[in-house]
């Protein structure tokens, strides 16, 4: 299979796949079995381009032109290769995860989930492989209008409401910013293709240049910048695979990584100096803010959502400090952040299945019951406090050495402040769950492990984790393609 057919194959295999579920309905074990056939696949046809795009080809296919110099077109660059690796090998860990999960809590609509999930998959490859802003805005759109059903499955008033919240602040941030950001871009520089260095023209007002950044980074409301943020807490009225979704697979993940795909390739580094200092301080008072949101939070969801917002937020610091140093910490965040946090959301469906605990004050001395759980918890919370051997390290280094780098010091105490909130609001949990005695509900309730896929899931996702901390190369060599010069 050449390249060309390797990015089609991609872009079509997660449709054939939902057509399919669509049919076996009827059938759950085939239906699930075909999930995990396609996403298996998938990551195959992904990591076919690897070798490609390291030695430096930029493979890429045009579907059509639907304006002239306005193609729906698809390259495969470093960053987008990182993130469909991302998607397309956490979807196979998820699939195993929802099948324990769905069955366990004897979830409804368990068609329309994996349907779902199989077009909310297909539309990240597409955000991932887009050539141009058109190309990336057209399925980014796509991608918020698929995971609305996902978002309100319980179809309680509260998930409703939660999916007006969604739908509303995602595609009202869209229209009003980032649409005019796209269009203004296309009368400026003539073109929506991404391209190395930028395609803005020389010598543009900095005040101009800060305009339109602002347009782009509010108008990517996927990326919870404050205060376009509410959409992801209110979203934590979804099944755990869902949240697992939005917040390390698909839908996050998106949004920070079109904030550094715009800032590579349509501003570039050089063209940002000095336009981005309101930017770095909108992204340090959003990770603080949000750990400190967090920190107070009983409800252990949403305590790992306001701690995804303020993670987000630090693809976008990194990104905004200019250095290459960081631009290299920006993307492997979002895989260090992809994998911690998947592993921190089960660990949360995991309780909610076997214990049916959803608060931090109900943990005391779960991890006797539930160690594998609980270990693997550990495992992501290292991960996202920033301390080895856990992936968060790496990504952290690579930001707190860019800022060194800069010499900009307010980001890097903005860095360390955050460190210790967000131990502040992991340790905890861990001491409740280990150094505890049980609750008495436990004791009269007694409970182990979540069903087997769920554990499984786990497990791989913790090892995940950990691998990226021991052996990083792969992230980190499409991450150092970004700043070559």
């Amino acid at each position: 299979m050449s390249a060309e057919q390797a990015i089609l194959a991609a872009l079509v295999l997660p449709l054939l796949g939902a057509a399919l579920i669509a049919l076996a309905h009827r059938w759950p074990n085939l239906r699930e079995g075909i999930t995990l056939s396609t996403a298996v696949g998938l990551f195959a046809c992904v990591a076919q381009l690897l070798a490609p795009v390291l030695a430096g080809s930029r493979p890429a296919v045009t579907l059509l032109e639907p304006l002239p110099g306005l193609p729906i077109a698809f390259e495969v660059e470093p960053l987008g290769m990182l993130f469909a690796l991302i998607a397309s090998g956490l979807w196979i860990v998820n699939s195993v995860y929802s099948i324990g999960y769905m069955r366990g809590n004897k979830e409804q609509h368990q068609t329309r989930f994996y349907l779902c999930f199989a077009l909310a998959i297909a539309a990240a490859l597409a955000i991932a492989f887009a050539a141009n802003l058109l190309t990336l805005f057209l399925f980014y759109e796509l991608l918020t209008l698929v995971t609305y059903p996902l978002v309100t499955h319980a179809g309680t008033e509260q998930a409703k409401r939660g999916g007006r919240v969604y739908l509303g602040i995602l595609m009202g941030t869209s229209v009003l910013f980032l649409l005019p950001a796209v269009i203004y871009t296309w009368h400026l520089a003539g073109t929506t293709d991404f391209r190395v260095g930028g395609i803005l023209p020389s010598g543009m007002d900095k005040g101009e240049v800060a305009i339109l950044l602002a347009l782009f980074m509010f108008g990517i409301g996927k990326a919870a910048l404050m205060p376009f943020h509410r959409w992801l807490p209110a979203a934590m009225v979804a099944p755990t695979p869902v949240s697992a979704l939005l917040h390390a697979v698909a839908v996050v993940k998106a949004g920070v990584f079109t904030v550094v795909k715009v800032v590579v390739y349509v501003f570039g580094l050089d063209a940002l100096a000095g336009a981005t200092d309101w930017l770095v301080a909108i992204a340090s008072f959003t990770i603080v803010a949000a750990s400190l949101v967090a920190l107070k939070a009983d409800n252990l969801k949403r305590r790992l959502a306001y701690s995804t917002v303020s993670q987000l937020s630090y693809v976008i610091l990194a990104a905004a400090i200019l250095a290459p140093l960081s631009v290299v910490g920006a993307a492997l965040h979002i895989a260090a952040h992809a994998c911690g946090k998947i592993t921190l959301f089960f660990a949360a469906g995991s309780i909610y299945t076997a214990a049916h605990k959803t608060e931090v004050s109900q943990l005391d001395g779960i991890g006797r019951r539930m160690p594998w759980t609980m270990a693997a918890f550990g495992v992501g919370a290292l991960s996202m406090i920033g301390l080895p051997p856990a992936a968060g390290f790496v990504s952290k280094w690579y930001l707190v050495s860019g800022a060194i780098q800069q010499a900009h010091w307010f980001a890097l105490a903005v860095v360390l402040l955050s460190t210790l909130l967000n131990a502040g609001y992991f340790l905890p949990i861990l001491h409740r769950a280990f150094l505890r005695p049980l609750s008495a509900e436990s004791v009269a309730h007694p409970h182990g492990e979540a069903p087997l896929p769920i554990v499984l899931a786990l497990m791989l996702a913790a090892a995940a984790t950990l691998a990226l901390f021991f052996f990083p190369d792969v992230p980190l060599a499409l991450a150092r393609q970004l700043v070559k010069p």
